[in-house]
């Protein structure tokens, strides 16, 4: 595969094991990310550290983004020292980022007409799997460029899906995590009314990690409430645009949503109870709170310790 000198900004807690893993395959990749410190990982192991993000664009023909958000994409594409202030006619941007569909579309049209060619390319899976290479990646663009960059996408992604147009990688995205907000949340809505209900939250944990109840959700999040860990995982708020964009799908398609509907009622609950800031998990906190029990350690029913 020949796409000449690539790039990659945004080194945060996915990005950065997603550069290191590029880094064994790509000769020079350039890299970038507002914080400095943050490219400093990349550099020890043979990566070159652009001054800017137009510097990045200005020497390279291929760029992998992976930001926090829509703003974070606009500036480094539109702001000053960005992307398109480079000028550069054929430059193919591959974005990591998860946005709503709509943005992902609106992003390409903008580009097209610079004769820059954009694709959406969200990726799923903690931090660990992006340091291990092992994420799933779920593709939206034109299938011939998807089978240029596939070997790239390998660097970081074990499981690789073409998903359609561009604006079809934020879509499945989307439909992922529902399913998998609609776990979290079952667990805990569910989890208090089994400790009130007498039962023990060490058998619990077993059992939801082990039986028919076993899920993704169930096996990262189940041993985090047991011990009480409500950080250092993505915070609930940031993770609110999942539901947003599954909520204009389902008006754009007029589908019945009642699971989502619920769902999204406990995401806002919580947030409004000051959770936002923290890990999907501590959705448990607002049921907790109304049976007057804790799902931790060594603990079944009985009142929640003041």
């Amino acid at each position: 595969m020949d796409m000449g000198k690539t790039g990659f900004v945004g080194l945060g807690r996915m990005g950065q094991g997603m550069a290191l893993n590029m880094c064994k395959s790509v000769d020079g990749l350039m890299v970038f990310d507002a914080i400095d410190r943050a490219m400093e990982p990349l550099i020890n192991t043979g990566a070159i550290a652009a001054a800017n993000v137009a510097d990045l664009a200005a020497r390279c023909d291929l760029i992998f983004l992976c930001l926090p958000s829509k703003s974070e994409v606009q500036q480094v594409i539109h702001g000053d020292q960005g992307i398109m202030g480079a000028n550069r006619q054929g430059l193919v941007i591959i974005d990591t980022t998860t946005l709503d569909r709509a943005d992902a579309v609106a992003f390409a049209s903008d580009m097209e007409k610079a004769g820059v060619t954009y694709a959406d390319c969200p990726i799923s899976g903690m931090p660990i799997r992006a340091a291990d290479g092992t994420l799933t990646t779920m593709f939206g663009g034109d299938a011939v460029l998807f089978n240029r960059i596939k070997p790239l996408l390998e660097s970081f992604a074990e499981f690789i899906v073409h998903c359609g147009p561009v604006g079809s990688g934020q879509a499945m995205k989307a439909i992922n995590n529902i399913i998998y907000d609609i776990n979290i949340v079952a667990l805990c809505e569910v989890l208090p009314l089994a400790l009130a209900s007498g039962l023990n939250a060490d058998a619990l944990a077993r059992v939801t990690t082990t039986a028919s109840s076993r899920s993704f959700a169930s096996d990262y999040f189940v041993p985090r409430m047991l011990a009480r860990q409500f950080d250092k995982d993505f915070a609930m708020g940031d993770a609110y645009k999942d539901i947003l964009n599954i909520q204009k799908m389902a008006m754009d398609t007029k589908a019945m949503t009642p699971l989502i509907n619920a769902m999204t009622a406990s995401y806002q609950n919580a947030m409004a109870a000051g959770y936002a800031d923290q890990p999907k998990s501590a959705i448990l906190k607002i049921y907790e709170q109304a049976l007057a029990v804790e799902f931790c350690q060594d603990q079944g029913a009985g009142e929640k310790e003041k």
